[in-house]
């Protein structure tokens, strides 16, 4: 018996349709974690998840991530006071992606680099065919932040 378990990969019916939670990590051990905002759904970053970040993520309530450059467990907002209350985790019909649904504490931002999201900015091609990048956020919400 286990406290959080998830279920067998199923076959493709059970997978895509079924009611049990059968996880798709990749070759890292790893399952993309899209991140939203639960009132706005406003994307407000991605990180991965190996087996154990999810189950802690599911048993605390607190979003937890597996960081690829650290190797190591974190728990957003762990320093910043910017903690993830995840209200909601939503799978892909192939298991292979989650979203998370959640509130943001302390100053309510979630990059590093002091912006609410970490997608604050967006891509415009102009007519002569330049790429760039436009600011969607004008200002920030914190200083930058080493770890989150």
């Amino acid at each position: 018996m286990c406290d959080i378990c998830f279920a067998e990969r199923g076959d493709k019916a059970a997978v895509e349709t079924g009611s049990y939670l059968m996880p798709k990590y990749d070759s890292d051990g790893l399952i993309v974690a899209v991140v939203t905002d639960f009132e706005t759904n406003e994307v407000l970053m991605v990180g991965y998840m190996n087996g154990e970040a999810l189950k802690r993520t599911l048993s605390t309530g607190e979003a937890w991530y597996w960081s690829r450059s650290r190797q190591a467990y974190w728990k957003k907002g762990e320093t910043s006071g910017q903690v993830q209350t995840v209200r909601e985790v939503r799978t892909d019909c192939d298991q292979d992606a989650l979203v998370l649904k959640v509130t943001v504490g302390g100053n309510g931002g979630t990059c590093h680099v002091g912006y609410r999201s970490c997608f604050f900015r967006k891509v415009d091609k102009s007519v002569s065919g330049d790429v760039r990048l436009v600011r969607t956020e004008q200002e920030k919400v914190s200083a930058s932040i080493r770890s989150t």
